[in-house]
């Protein structure tokens, strides 16, 4: 095979990286360059985040440390089985990109991800090599997320955590019988190990020791997964509700939902469920229910008898649909329990509602003035000056929020 330039094996392996969902910056620790030591930063003026309009952040180098792959995922097109174009980093070019790009202001931290080459421990060695190059060569204080592998050995991924201020181990598809069948070169069970150790090492670094100290940091911005969905038959319940467990057993950061897109040459057993952007946006949007807003996995996906969200309108306004008789609640009176459950009112609207009618009655353009959305709220509740009177109950509530229907071209 030809040899490529480092220019063409960044345009490979940076499309390669689009299907790796990645992160913000946001949790770790405070680092600076300001004193004059090192380079980079994870505040201030370091970190900026820029949104592809599929909603993924690309403020960071995202790519691959190579596409080639032992395994034969059949959801991935770096499977060893698809005809892609190959390419692979040294670990030098690497750590020189990163570098390069800091120095001429374009990002301000990596996201690395791989393919398996050789073996798990073999690739896991050469992604530690290059966090630690960054950080004890070049003293880059920037922020570095890694992509890791399950499989590798233990120690491996501790060291990946010293170097790296948040770890990924992805759990690939939303049950283990798709982990089975569509990747059957990983173990779930390999891989929720490998997050339990990642979950007890960062605890073990948050102890102190009987002099005061504490050990030393680990992934400061802590853990997260990704799930692949749409490639399998589950159903949203079945994703939220999977998401759920880890959040709870794992104490992930974040858990991100990547659609999957079909690939040319991929096997035809996979049952997509379309359209994939929009049900990934969806899921977004549920799981932050669940994190934030007092949501059971049953209550967001009761709106559609077979267990998958409603892609026409927001989880929380279809839930509200489906319960007018709920609704309308008075924003004076209501508990905070309830008002979050109102559509158009986001957590700190309804901080600020709950502060401010401690000293007066609100009215409607006292809403407005706190953030809130009453374009879905209004339906929803009442105020001094405000009743929506048969609006709640009207026939045609749902219309009012769902996409206008759209004529099909014949041709």
């Amino acid at each position: 095979m030809a040899s490529l330039s480092l220019q063409n094996k960044l345009a490979i392996l940076s499309d390669a990286a689009r299907y790796d969902a990645s992160c913000a910056s946001s949790g770790t620790t405070r680092r600076d360059s300001r004193d004059g030591k090192g380079l980079g930063s994870t505040e201030g003026s370091g970190i900026c985040h820029a949104y592809a309009p599929d909603g993924r952040c690309i403020s960071l180098l995202k790519i691959l440390m190579t596409n080639f792959c032992i395994y034969d995922c059949a959801y991935c097109i770096n499977r060893v089985s698809s005809n892609v174009t190959r390419a692979r980093f040294t670990v030098d070019e690497v750590v020189q990109l990163t570098i390069e790009f800091y120095r001429r202001n374009y990002i301000e931290g990596l996201f690395l991800s791989s393919g398996i080459i050789r073996s798990p421990d073999y690739t896991m060695e050469m992604i530690v090599q290059i966090a630690k190059r960054l950080r004890e060569d070049e003293h880059f204080r920037g922020y570095i997320h890694l992509k890791t592998i399950p499989d590798a050995a233990p120690e491996l991924i501790e060291q990946a955590g010293l170097y790296a201020d948040r770890l990924s181990i992805n759990v690939e598809l939303p049950t283990d019988n798709s982990v089975k069948a569509y990747a059957p070169e990983k173990n779930p069970e390999t891989i929720r190990k490998a997050m339990g150790d990642v979950k007890s090492r960062k605890d073990v670094a948050k102890e102190r020791s009987y002099t005061g100290k504490r050990g030393k940091r680990f992934a400061p911005a802590g853990q997260s997964t990704q799930m692949i969905v749409g490639a399998d038959a589950a159903t949203d319940a079945t994703i939220l509700g999977q998401s759920t467990r880890l959040y709870g057993d794992y104490k992930l950061k974040r858990v991100y939902y990547s659609a999957f897109s079909p690939i040319p040459d991929a096997t035809a057993k996979l049952p997509l469920i379309k359209p994939p952007l929009v049900r990934e946006h969806r899921l977004y949007q549920a799981d932050w229910l669940l994190r934030f807003y007092g949501f059971d996995v049953d209550e967001i996906t009761s709106a559609r008898p077979d267990g998958n969200l409603d892609l026409e309108v927001d989880p929380k306004l279809a839930w509200a649909l489906q319960n007018r008789h709920l609704f309308p609640v008075d924003v004076n009176r209501a508990s905070r329990e309830m008002l979050l459950r109102v559509p158009g009112f986001g957590t700190r609207s309804v901080g600020r509602i709950l502060s401010t009618r401690r000293h007066r009655t609100l009215r409607y353009e006292d809403l407005q003035r706190l953030g809130a959305s009453l374009k879905k709220a209004r339906a929803f509740i009442t105020a001094k000056d405000w009743s929506p009177g048969e609006l709640t109950d009207s026939a045609d509530l749902r219309a009012r929020f769902a996409p206008p229907p759209e004529q099909l071209s014949l041709f």
